[in-house]
């Protein structure tokens, strides 16, 4: 075998894990689903209130269940079977987004009803992200984890290219052209939602497919192991960097919640430039993510990620003021791949300075603060709009963000002198800065 042939081998090992490829495929098709959904969602609510707090709560709908569930969810994961969580939780979404489909049948009476029903979305998505974080070591060999890892965020983020255009596209076609009156009603929201319920449906297929290796722990439900994962990250230095340097930093920087209103009143397009819009940070994410598994970050992890943050918050700064179509794609593209380096990173870190018995629980502190940064972040982004308008609340947000990495640089020096991205090589450098004084 050349060298040529065992590079190839080497980006696709994660791949002959059978379960992995079950896994890839079923999380492929609920995020198209979900992404889509989100688009037909914040479309809908815009156009019925033509309001930015408005959009703001549907991000805090969906963030609430994280802040009042993530200690429970982070425990469960770590007792219970992580497949059989994952069909509940994906079970869960599949009837509410049922409901937003009735009700956008039958007419939608009061909006927080809507949100009512992005509060049991947010509850699925709540006990799913720690299960399913913490269920990928489990699919293939250890030695196999980073390339897993990658190809997972590969994976994600076509798909969250693909969900927001068909959200977009979906929601202009008109079935009754087509097909005839009888399918009127299914225009616009309701032909989005048709197509994430059959996402989700395929998505609990293919996951009831997947045979994990290893049990879950078997420790009693208390306050004390509820609360392990929370002190481990509060003690671990490096953990605690990573994960708060991407709340501070996409809870500032963050604007998807904001798109619909750029769409329609700042550039001027409709349905189908939305769905471009939330598209491009995705497609940038995905190529970043394709040159990867070609070339890992192999040495100087931590300042890679500090760097790219920067870059984030910069390229945030540029969409705001941007009013041009392909200017905007082009801004959101690098904050997609910018932040794509940063999930890897981050991803990597997270489980392999976690032990095996605590992942779920490391987990869903982990899910809080990404919960956190995006759909509460959404609510901030919604709130600062109303208060400041839309540009001037993404421009400071994305200044907020590049401050914020400098900050991080100086008070997290484990973080930025993480390396390769092996177990021993993080356990060492937590353990260096380990003796110095607890942060704030």
């Amino acid at each position: 075998m050349d060298d040529g042939e065992k590079q190839t081998l080497s980006a696709t090992v994660a791949w002959q894990s059978r379960d992995f490829r079950f896994y890839s495929a079923a999380r492929a098709l609920g995020t198209m689903g979900a992404e889509a959904q989100s688009v037909g969602v914040a479309w809908q609510v815009y156009q019925l209130t033509h309001s930015a707090l408005a959009l703001g709560y549907t991000g805090l709908a969906l963030f609430l269940p994280g802040l009042f569930f993530v200690l429970p969810a982070g425990h469960v994961a770590d007792r219970y079977d992580r497949r059989n969580i994952l069909l509940a939780c994906y079970f869960l979404q599949l009837i509410a987004t049922g409901l937003l489909l009735w009700l956008t049948l039958h007419g939608i009476g009061s909006i927080w009803v809507v949100y009512g029903i992005l509060f049991l979305i947010g509850t699925g998505r709540c006990f799913a992200g720690p299960a399913a974080s913490s269920l990928v070591p489990s699919l293939v060999p250890r030695e196999h984890f980073v390339n897993a890892v990658t190809w997972g965020a590969s994976i994600f983020q076509v798909s969250n290219a693909i969900g927001p255009m068909m959200g977009g596209l979906l929601f202009t076609v008109a079935l009754s052209k087509l097909f005839g009156g009888q399918f009127a009603g299914f225009a616009g929201a309701p032909l989005v939602y048709c197509f994430t319920i059959g996402a989700f449906a395929v998505y609990l297929v293919l996951m009831s497919l997947i045979h994990p290796r290893g049990a879950a722990e078997k420790k009693g439900f208390t306050v004390e192991t509820m609360l392990a994962g929370l002190r481990y990250v509060a003690q671990t230095r490096l953990l605690l960097g990573s994960i708060s340097l991407d709340l501070f930093a996409v809870l500032l920087g963050g604007a998807t919640s904001l798109l619909p209103i750029f769409a329609s009143d700042i550039l001027h397009e409709g349905p189908h430039g939305l769905g471009l819009l939330r598209a491009m940070p995705s497609l940038g994410a995905l190529l970043v993510s394709l040159g990867l598994l070609a070339l890992p970050i192999k040495q100087r992890a931590g300042k890679t990620m500090l760097v790219c943050v920067g870059i984030f918050g910069a390229a945030t700064v540029v969409f705001g003021l941007s009013r041009n179509l392909w200017l905007s794609c082009a801004a959101l593209f690098v904050i997609g791949a910018s932040d794509m380096i940063s999930v890897v990173v981050r991803s990597s870190v997270l489980q392999l300075a976690t032990p095996p018995e605590m992942r779920g629980r490391v987990s869903s502190v982990n899910w809080l603060f990404l919960g956190a940064s995006n759909e509460f972040g959404e609510y901030e982004s919604g709130l600062t709009a109303h208060w400041w308008g839309a540009v001037r609340a993404v421009v400071i947000g994305g200044i907020g963000s590049m401050m914020v990495t400098g900050v991080w640089s100086v008070f997290f020096p484990a973080l930025r002198h993480a390396d390769t991205l092996t177990a021993e090589s993080l356990i060492a450098v937590e353990q260096q800065f380990s003796s110095m004084e607890p942060v704030g």
